[in-house]
């Protein structure tokens, strides 16, 4: 078997991302117009945070598992959770009480433009705008608010938040690096593959299939993210380089070194190929996972 068909085609993959992009900014532009946002203050606010560009990966790992099988309407309530979910752990992220950045996606973060308690909010109302989104999503509704809470709450990305937080200046071994990884931000995009799955009305197996895959791209995706830490530049990431460094956090890279790292995340994308195959994504799914191995931002 040639490599390309082992890994899928990345440029495919690419068009493929591209175009699940706009198909996500399109449903959220109309869920935003029907959805109210509070006052002037903070609606200006919450669509800077919203609108902000992206790479839509959660969205895409949504519409990816859920594909044909899921009503347009019930994928697009999935896909809209899971990023708004995402954007307010990015806002509170970028809090000087937390990570302290000034750059996200190429821009002032939102504390930055609007002040700190108004990116607090912020944070909260996109929470809320999230719940709000799955409780939408017709008969899977009850299934995807489960699931997302569990994903993004103090068992998920709250909590990897927290260790993330208490393990800096720690020196900090692989496998406690992993547990920040495994919460923070595998367990999300976990949740993104299984509320694919559930919009798509697959079985308890394919569900539970489905956010194996998505944590083990997950940590692949963590791990590369360790590494452009160290590797990128601010204008291709589009937020400051060095900061885990500089913050004396645990990574991958101070844990294994920048080659152990990049070994690592090498060894999660097989993971998840793994799993691509048993749900029988195909070439896209691969490419899918090598493209986001590949990835300079």
């Amino acid at each position: 078997m040639e490599l390309s068909s082992k890994l899928g085609d990345v440029e495919d993959a690419r068009l493929w991302l591209e175009g699940s992009r706009q198909w996500f900014e399109t449903s959220l532009e109309r869920f935003l117009a029907r959805t109210d946002l509070g006052p002037a203050a903070l609606s200006g606010a919450v669509e800077y945070a919203l609108l902000g560009g992206g790479k839509r990966v959660r969205p895409a790992i949504v519409r990816l598992i859920g594909g044909d099988c899921a009503a347009a309407s019930t994928l697009e309530a999935a896909a809209i959770a899971v990023e708004c979910i995402h954007t307010y752990s990015l806002v509170h992220d970028d809090l000087p009480c937390m990570d302290d950045d000034d750059l996200r996606r190429g821009r002032p973060t939102v504390h930055r433009v609007y002040g700190e308690a108004t990116a607090v909010l912020v944070g909260d109302a996109l929470q809320a705008l999230a719940f709000e989104a799955a409780g939408g999503a017709g008969r899977s509704a009850a299934a995807m608010t489960v699931a997302l809470a569990q994903a993004s709450g103090p068992a998920g990305m709250v909590g990897g938040q927290g260790l993330d937080l208490a393990g800096e200046g720690q020196d900090l071994d692989v496998a406690a690096v992993q547990d920040v990884h495994r919460t923070k931000t595998a367990a999300l995009l976990g949740a993104s593959a299984e509320l694919g799955a559930l919009a798509g009305g697959a079985d308890d197996d394919r569900v539970r299939a489905a956010r194996e895959f998505g944590r083990s791209l997950g940590m692949c995706f963590q791990a590369t993210d360790d590494v452009l830490d160290v590797t990128g530049d601010a204008l291709t990431l589009g937020k400051t380089p060095g900061k885990d460094r500089g913050a004396a956090k645990g990574t991958l890279v101070a844990a294994l070194g920048l080659e152990g790292a990049r070994v690592e995340a090498s060894r999660r994308a097989s993971e998840a190929r793994d799993h691509a195959n048993l749900l029988g994504l195909g070439p896209l799914g691969l490419g899918l996972i090598e493209l986001l191995l590949r990835r300079k931002s």
